[in-house]
């Protein structure tokens, strides 16, 4: 019991530290665990403080046989399931040549480059270097994330790190599934034969079929309101798991590539409760990837960690971080707007995150199952990669950044809190003067209406939703508060001033205010000592024009 409470304890204390130092969690969370696991051991007689595989034989440990595998499945399973549910057609389409050259020009890059280096280098196996090289395909999100938000890079470097972060974290995985499928569908230790390619393309056809079914039936049930509110995303998880543990009982190791299937599908389709099923899925993934990476950092012996410490495997992460990801950067970016410094920079920062950990962890256990040879390499190096690629860009991106001079000069954008009518007037009035602007609204109604006037817009509940987590308001420098709600106008001033306020933060007057003297008001009101939501409504319902008029000097006002 004290371990079991003990591992979800470190795990929020390290995703606790993980936002106070704003670094990407993984890089806590496998410390963690490599000080309760196999660190532990050296000072505590050779037994691990928390051992994840039960030893009979000690009487010590949490999960019996091959009960952690089928746990790592399950949550690995829900973890890519989640990322699947962010992965839109439509952003796919809007990102620009540069980002679509890069999830596929750079992922082959990577793949190809990556499988030779470590079958040359370490002397692995074709299909295990290959399977090595399938995982470090992937940046991911929650990686990236701390990163940009610690460093204010201009608009179209975070552009493309963000999106391939995000696309390419499901890619990486199914690339590296079905190189997995490959490797133990064949006879004889994962030969390459006729049986193999045949269970292969049965793993494909069932992950893509099961996948798809299952995200348009939930959607036909959350579209005809056969699932009560209530039980909407208990239902949904177990709706994963039940289509996970089925694909995988029909065709054996199908069920990572029928979930992410399944949540790519389900995450493109107009599904009513889509958001409210991701912050489930999101507050869920947090709390397995925490409980997750202890455990499987725990789970790495000494022996393991002895096998990469030598030169070769060193040799190994300087070629994938500085030969192999600068190359398919720079493949991938010809002709592109990007300048030379900014391709210099996207190629320093490529961290590796915890879909690679996660499925190498996963991967290695059946491999060693299997006795693959080399297969007791496989979590330990990708590992290294991951620790060392985020502990690497952690701390150099901001010299980096400013050394290439990527960096933004200032932030000088505008976030409206309010797309109504005022909000979009006003903002429209300053996107055609060349100001960048952008509109947060709770109602989706005056988001659409934002969108089709042209404006950037955002639907997202300020009570609820992180803003500071949006790629898109990382330029932003002034917040203005315009609802028609006087208490959301100064919630989202008070909330929102250091992140988005730095050059300053104003809203409307209150109606209240508008009884006092101006001598007791706060200097941030907009436009006017004497007029509130109300009568700027009315204004904008008779005059819907924004006029200039020329100011020569304080006094005019």
């Amino acid at each position: 019991m004290l371990e079991l409470a003990s591992i979800i304890i470190l795990g929020i204390f390290a995703q606790y530290i993980a936002w106070r130092t704003r670094v990407p969690a993984i890089l806590p969370l496998i410390l963690i665990g490599l000080l309760v696991g196999p660190i532990s051991a050296i000072y505590n007689g050779g037994e691990k403080w928390i051992e994840p595989i039960f030893n009979p034989e000690t009487n010590h440990g949490l999960f019996p046989g091959r009960s952690l595998f089928y746990f790592v499945s399950l949550a690995i399973g829900i973890i890519l399931f989640e990322g699947g549910l962010t992965l839109k057609r439509k952003e796919l389409e809007g990102v620009g040549p540069a980002i679509i050259r890069l999830i596929t020009v750079g992922s082959l890059v990577t793949f190809v480059l990556g499988g030779l280096a470590a079958h040359f280098i370490l002397g692995t196996s074709y299909q295990v270097s290959f399977l090595f090289a399938g995982l470090i395909i992937v940046t991911g999100p929650t990686v990236i994330a701390p990163i940009l938000r610690n460093v204010p890079l201009k608009r179209n470097v975070a552009a493309v790190l963000k999106w391939e972060g995000i696309l390419i974290d499901p890619i990486g995985a199914l690339v590296a599934v079905l190189v997995f499928e490959f490797i133990v569908s064949g006879e004889g230790g994962g030969q390459f034969t006729v049986h193999a390619l045949g269970q292969f393309l049965k793993i494909v056809a069932i992950g893509f079929s099961f996948g798809y079914f299952a995200a348009h039936g939930l959607y036909q049930m959350i579209k005809r309101e056969l699932v009560p509110h209530y039980l909407l995303n208990v239902f949904t998880l177990a709706l994963v798991l039940f289509i996970f543990v089925m694909s995988d009982t029909l065709i054996h190791e199908s069920g990572l590539l029928t979930v992410v299937v399944m949540g790519v599908i389900l995450g493109n389709l107009d599904v009513p409760e889509l958001k409210e099923i991701l912050y489930f899925k999101e507050s869920l993934s947090v709390l397995l990837i925490s409980i997750l990476f202890i455990l499987l950092s725990a789970n790495i012996s000494l022996a393991q960690l002895q096998l990469i410490n030598n030169w070769q495997s060193y040799t190994l992460f300087a070629v994938v971080v500085f030969a192999i990801r600068p190359l398919g950067v720079l493949l991938s970016t010809r002709n592109s707007e990007l300048s030379f410094n900014e391709k210099m920079f996207i190629s320093w920062v490529g961290p590796r995150g915890i879909v690679a950990a996660g499925i190498a962890s996963l991967f290695g256990l059946r491999l060693m199952e299997e006795e693959v040879i080399g297969g007791d390499m496989l979590t330990p190096l990708v590992f290294m990669i991951v620790m060392g690629t985020v502990l690497l860009n952690a701390t150099t991106a901001r010299a980096v950044a400013r050394l290439l001079g990527v960096t933004l000069d200032k932030s000088d954008g505008i976030l409206f809190v309010g797309a109504n009518d005022i909000g979009r007037l006003i903002a429209k009035y300053l996107k055609a003067n060349n100001r960048r602007v952008v509109l947060v609204d709770n109602s989706q109604r005056n988001v659409d209406r934002a969108r089709a006037e042209g404006l950037d817009a955002i639907q997202a509940n300020i009570y609820n939703d992180d803003l500071s987590h949006e790629f898109d308001l990382l330029d932003v420098g002034y917040l203005i508060a315009i609802t028609g709600n006087s208490d959301v106008n100064q919630y989202a001033c008070d909330k929102f001033a250091d992140d988005f306020g730095e050059n300053g933060t104003f809203r409307l007057m209150t109606p209240e205010e508008m009884k006092l003297n101006k001598a007791d008001l706060l200097n941030r009101n907009l436009f006017s000592w004497n007029d509130d939501f109300i009568n700027y409504s009315e204004v904008i319902r008779d005059f819907p024009k924004v006029n200039e008029v020329e100011v020569a000097s304080k006094e005019d006002f």
